[in-house]
């Protein structure tokens, strides 16, 4: 038996991760217009499923998950559940794929932060919010 993700705990996200779920792609859920993917984590302490909708950064089949937090000043609680598990399942449409995060630096980093940022500009807002470096990792 496969063990349900948990939805957000916030609703406006929680609503959105249900909209994918029933609709059964994420064709036409946004945010400011902007397409987003739906990715399913693992929890680093609870060994959970757990649902975490982003904006959507592709390049060749490839894509990065930007841990923002809108510019708080400390990470996502998903971001410590990819540093633990870093299998991910990716839904991009209809289309599902296991995938594996790495967490990127350096010029790897600055390519997929520019891409992010064309995907998505208040990005560069959020970074100014903030003293950390927001973390980018990248699934292949």
């Amino acid at each position: 038996m496969t063990e349900q993700p948990e939805l957000s705990p916030t609703e406006w996200v929680r609503t959105q991760t249900e909209t994918i779920l029933e609709q059964g792609t994420t064709d036409g859920v946004q945010v400011l217009d902007r397409p987003i993917v739906l990715f399913t984590t693992t929890g680093a302490k609870s060994g959970k499923k757990r649902y975490v909708p982003l904006m959507r950064v592709e390049e060749n089949g490839r894509y990065a998950m930007v841990a923002s937090k809108g510019g708080a000043p400390s990470h996502p609680s998903w971001y410590h559940n990819l540093k633990a598990h870093p299998e991910v399942t990716v839904q991009d449409g209809d289309t599902v794929r296991d995938m594996t995060a790495r967490e990127v630096d350096g010029d790897e980093r600055e390519h997929w932060w520019t891409l992010a940022v064309a995907a998505y500009p208040p990005y560069a807002e959020y970074q100014t919010k903030t003293d950390r470096l927001i973390p980018v990792f990248v699934l292949e």
